[in-house]
C-alpha cells in the first residue's frame, strides 16, 4: 500500500498537538484525518475507515480507552492499528491502554521524528498483510491470517491486531523457543521501543480471552516462549 493510499485519524483534544503531529505526517505524504474527542474519533473512523489511529487518552466527553474499545467492536475496524499518544506514562496506564485494545502506546513528548519512525514501523504491517492468506490448523484451532480469526469448534474468537500476530507467531513454529527480542522485532517491529511488560501484558491478554486449555493446546504441541 502506497502512502498516498494510508490515511491517519489524529484524535486530540490539543490544536497545537493535531496540528504539529498532522504536519509532519502529511508531509511524509500520509492522508490526515482529525479529531478532538473519542466520540468524534468513533464517527469519523467509521466514515474514514483510517489504516492507523493515534489517539489521546485524556480528552473531553469520551477518553481515549472508551472510545479505543468501542472502534474495537466495529466489524469494519476490526483490523485498524490504534496506538495512544499521551503524556501519561504510568505503567498501569500502559496496561489499560493494552487492555482497551490499542496496538501501542507512545508517551509525550517525543520527537517528530521519531513519531514518523514510529508510525512507519507501525504501517509496515500493511505491506505484509497484502501477501498473508496462510491458515494454520493446529490442535483443531484453525488460525487464519488474512481474514484475522481464530476458530476452535466452530466458534470465532475475536482478537486485537497485536495479540493475533503475538498468537499467530506462537503457533507459526512448532519446537521453537521465542526470545523477548524477537518477539519484539517480528510483532512490534524492530524500530518500535517497548519494554517486556508489554509481552507480558498481551500473554496474559491471550490466555484470558482464548482460555487457558487453548493456550495449552499450543504449548502442548511443542510451542514454547522465554518469558
Amino acid at each position: 500500500m502506497k502512502k498516498k493510499d494510508i490515511k491517519i485519524l489524529l484524535v486530540d483534544d490539543e490544536q497545537d498537538i493535531l496540528e504539529i503531529v498532522g504536519y509532519n505526517l502529511s508531509q511524509e505524504g500520509y492522508q490526515i484525518v482529525t479529531a478532538t474527542n473519542g466520540k468524534e474519533a468513533i464517527t469519523k473512523a467509521k466514515k474514514e475507515l483510517p489504516q492507523l489511529i493515534i489517539m489521546d487518552v485524556m480528552m473531553p466527553e469520551m477518553d481515549g480507552m472508551e472510545a479505543c474499545e468501542n472502534i474495537r467492536k466495529i466489524p469494519e475496524l476490526s483490523n485498524v492499528i490504534i496506538t495512544f499518544l499521551t503524556a501519561r506514562s504510568e505503567d498501569y496506564s500502559q496496561v489499560a491502554g493494552f487492555d482497551a485494545g490499542a496496538d501501542d502506546y507512545i508517551t509525550k513528548p517525543i520527537k517528530p521524528k521519531l513519531l514518523v519512525s514510529k508510525v512507519k514501523a507501525l504501517l509496515r504491517r500493511l505491506k505484509s498483510d497484502e501477501h498473508a492468506s496462510e491458515t494454520l490448523n493446529v490442535g483443531g484451532i484453525e488460525i487464519n491470517r488474512e481474514e484475522y480469526k481464530i476458530i476452535k469448534e466452530g466458534r470465532e474468537i475475536v482478537l486485537p491486531r497485536k495479540e493475533f500476530e503475538l498468537f499467530y507467531l506462537l503457533a507459526s513454529k512448532p519446537g521453537k523457543v521465542f526470545k523477548r527480542e524477537e518477539i519484539l522485532d517480528k510483532v512490534w517491529g524492530n524500530e518500535v521501543i517497548v519494554g517486556g511488560r508489554t509481552i507480558d501484558v498481551h500473554i496474559r491478554k491471550l490466555r484470558e480471552k482464548i482460555g487457558e486449555d487453548l493456550f495449552k493446546t499450543i504449548k502442548g504441541v511443542g510451542y514454547k516462549l522465554e518469558v
